[in-house]
C-alpha cells in the first residue's frame, strides 16, 4: 500500500539528536514527522554512551573505595560481573524503546517507523511494514542518521563474526580473553571496563594510545590500564586475522601472534550516509558541506546534524547542532533569517569549531574542552600553554596517590583561554568551568576573580594561572 503525507518538517533519525531536532521544530509550533528504522533512542542509548559508561562506573567505584584508607580494609571481594550487566541493562531499558515513544508522542512528534530515502526535492520515501509513505516536507528534510563502524582492511577480517561497538555494549556474558583493535576513546574505554570485569585484554593500536589529546593525559590513562592488567601494542599494525577452534588469531607486525575467545573492532566511525539516495541528488556519501546551522549549501532544503554531518560525533555536541538547527528551520520558514546566521547566535553551532567539551570516562579520566596545543597553532593562533602535576589539597583528599596533569592553552592575542585539559581520577567534574571559560572568552584577568573553593580539586585553576603570572 503506498500513502502521500505532508508536514513542515522530516527528520530521519530517531536517535538523541534526531529527537532533539524534531522537539525544537515542533516548539516552534511547525509539524514534525520523525522516522527511524531501529529503536528510538538510538545509538547513544542502547549500544554507546549509556551502556559502555554504565560498564565502566561500578569498576571506577571499586577502584576509588580502594584508594581511600578506610575505605579499602571494607572492599573484600571483587565486582560482580553480572550485576554490572544488570545494572547496564537497567540503563539501556533491557533495549525496550516504549518510554522513548511515549515521550515524542507526548511532544507532539508523528513517529513512522520505516527505512528512508531521499527522492527528490523534500521528498523522502519511507518503506514500512505496511508498505511505502512518502513524506512531502513544506520546509526542510534533516538528516539525523549518526554514524556507522569504519572497518579497517585488516587481511582475513571479512566475513568473520567479531565484536564492534554494538556488541561489547550489550554482551550478556564476560568473554575470558578479548583482543581490541583501536586506541581511541571507545576501544581505550572498553578495554578498561572488560579488564576490570575479569577478561585478560590486549589491546592493539597503529599509532599512540588516545593520540587525539595531549600526550600527558594519556600517558596516565595508559598507566590506569596497565595497572588494570591490559597489554598493550602501541605504534603496531595489524597484519591478519582468523578464526579457528572457538579462538580468534590476530597476527601483529613483527610475526606476534594474540589469541583470545573475542574480537573488538574499535576502529572509528563515519556518518551514516549510505543508502539515503544522496547520489540521486548529485550529493557525496561521505561527507556532507553544512554551514553552522546544519543546512547543506548546495540543497538549501537539507539539513545534517549530530554525526551524520560529520563534524564533531559526540551526542551533546549532535544534540546542540540540533537544537541550533531546530530554531533556523524555524526562523527560515518565518522569514526571520535570511542566508547563514552569525557565529554564536541562537542558530550558529558555533561551538563546534572554538568549545568542544569531551571526555574519555577510564580511571583516571581525561576531560578536555577547545583546542590543544598543536591544534590551535594549527589554526594561526598566537599560543602558549601552561602546565603542571594535578596535585592540590582537594586532590590529596580525594584519594590516597592521586596522579592528575592539567593544562591550559592561552591565546596571547586576547588573553583568553582556547583550550583546557585535566586528567586524573574524577576530572570530568571540572568540565563545564573550562567550557565557559572558552565559549565566553572569560579575560585571564577575570577568570583570576573566579575562586575555586577550598579544598577541592578545582584548586588546580589556581595554581594554573598562577604558574601562567597571575
Amino acid at each position: 500500500m503506498s500513502t502521500e503525507q505532508s508536514t513542515d518538517v522530516v527528520v530521519i533519525g530517531a536517535g538523541a539528536v534526531g529527537e532533539n531536532a524534531a522537539a525544537r521544530v515542533v516548539r516552534g509550533r511547525l509539524s514534525a514527522v520523525l522516522v527511524e528504522s531501529e529503536l528510538v533512542g538510538g545509538e547513544c542509548s542502547y549500544w554507546a554512551c549509556m551502556p559502555s559508561k554504565a560498564l565502566l562506573r561500578s569498576g571506577t567505584a571499586l577502584h576509588a573505595a580502594r584508594s581511600v584508607a578506610g575505605a579499602r580494609e571494607a572492599v573484600t571481594g571483587a565486582l560482580d560481573a553480572q550485576e554490572v550487566l544488570a545494572r547496564r541493562d537497567s540503563f539501556t531499558s533491557h533495549w525496550d524503546d516504549s518510554s522513548q515513544v511515549d515521550w515524542v508522542n507526548a511532544t507532539g512528534i508523528t513517529l513512522l517507523r520505516g527505512t528512508a530515502r531521499l527522492t527528490g526535492e523534500r521528498r523522502v520515501e519511507v518503506t514500512t511494514d505496511d508498505g511505502v509513505t512518502t513524506l512531502i516536507a513544506r520546509h526542510a528534510v534533516v538528516l539525523a542518521t549518526g554514524s556507522v563502524p569504519s572497518v579497517p582492511p585488516i587481511d582475513g577480517l571479512e566475513g568473520l563474526t567479531y565484536w564492534g561497538t554494538r556488541e561489547a555494549t550489550s554482551a550478556e556474558e564476560i568473554p575470558e580473553s578479548l583482543t581490541v583493535l583501536g586506541g581511541g576513546v571507545a576501544g581505550t574505554e572498553l578495554a578498561q571496563a572488560y579488564a576490570r570485569l575479569g577478561s585478560k585484554i590486549t589491546l592493539v593500536a597503529r599509532s599512540a594510545l588516545l593520540g587525539n589529546y595531549p600526550e600527558p593525559a594519556a600517558h596516565l590513562v595508559q598507566q590506569g590500564l596497565e595497572h588494570d592488567g591490559v597489554t598493550l601494542h602501541l605504534h603496531t599494525a595489524t597484519e591478519s586475522v582468523a578464526y579457528d577452534g572457538g579462538r580468534f588469531r590476530v597476527t601483529l607486525a613483527g610475526d606476534t601472534v594474540v589469541e583470545s575467545e573475542k574480537l573488538l573492532v574499535a576502529t572509528g566511525r563515519h556518518p551514516a550516509l549510505a543508502g539515503l539516495g544522496l547520489e540521486g541528488l548529485g550529493l557525496e556519501t561521505r561527507q556532507l558541506d553544512t554551514d553552522e546551522s546544519g543546512q547543506v549549501v548546495t540543497h538549501p532544503w537539507l539539513y545534517a546534524v549530530g554525526d551524520a554531518a560529520g563534524k564533531v560525533l559526540l551526542t551533546h555536541q549532535g544534540k546542540y547542532e540540533a537544537r541550533m538547527m531546530g530554531d533556523a528551520v524555524v526562523a527560515r520558514a518565518n522569514g526571520t533569517l535570511d542566508g547563514s546566521p552569525q557565529k554564536w547566535s541562537a542558530f550558529a553551532a558555533t561551538a563546534d569549531v572554538y568549545a568542544v567539551p569531551q571526555v574519555v570516562f577510564t580511571d583516571p579520566e581525561i576531560a578536555m574542552a577547545g583546542r590543544t596545543l598543536e591544534a590551535a597553532r594549527k589554526d594561526g593562533l598566537n599560543v602558549t600553554e601552561t602546565s603542571l602535576e594535578l596535585a592540590v589539597a582537594g586532590s590529596s583528599l580525594h584519594a590516597d596517590g592521586y596522579e592528575g596533569w592539567a593544562q591550559m592553552v592561552v591565546d596571547e592575542d586576547r588573553k583568553v583561554l582556547v583550550g583546557v585539559t585535566f586528567a586524573g581520577p574524577d576530572v570530568a567534574e571540572l568540565l563545564h568551568a573550562a567550557t565557559i571559560a572558552i565559549a565566553g572568552e572569560v579575560p585571564l584577568e577575570r577568570l583570576w576573580h573566579a575562586v575555586p573553593a577550598y579544598p577541592t580539586i578545582s584548586e588546580v585553576w589556581l595554581r594554573l594561572l598562577e604558574k601562567y603570572g597571575l
